[in-house]
């Protein structure tokens, strides 16, 4: 039964996601808009540039809000990701610092150089 779920909680977001294709492509130039305002608003010199810039990213933020169903796009691709995850039976792991090995790329020459100083 669990997998006949998953089966059809997959069909149904990968059908949303198809027919959301376009506004999740809107959402993306959307956001192509703002992060460029941003960029080119915090590196303008002049008031002119800043007002145009800082205009052009109201118009991405404003294009981003009109494409809701750009979002309805990406919560069924995070719910394809789910089932296909589920499907293959691996567990969801979130990376934090406690699960992560961390490595100091300098302990090896740590090592190396309290040799030499013997």
């Amino acid at each position: 039964m669990k997998k006949f779920g998953l089966i059809v909680l997959g069909v149904i977001a990968g059908i949303v996601a198809l027919v959301n294709l376009g506004s999740l492509l809107g959402l993306a130039l959307s956001a192509l808009l703002v992060i460029a305002g941003m960029h080119f608003y915090l590196k303008g010199g002049s008031t002119l540039s800043k007002v145009f810039w800082l205009a052009v990213g109201i118009l991405g933020l404003l294009s981003a809000i009109a494409n809701v169903p750009g979002f309805f796009g990406i919560l069924a691709i995070v719910g394809l990701w789910y089932v296909i995850r589920q499907w293959k039976q691996q567990p969801l792991v979130i990376p934090t610092l406690m699960t992560t090995s961390y490595t100091d790329p300098f302990t090896n020459f740590e090592k190396q150089w309290n040799e030499l100083n013997k």
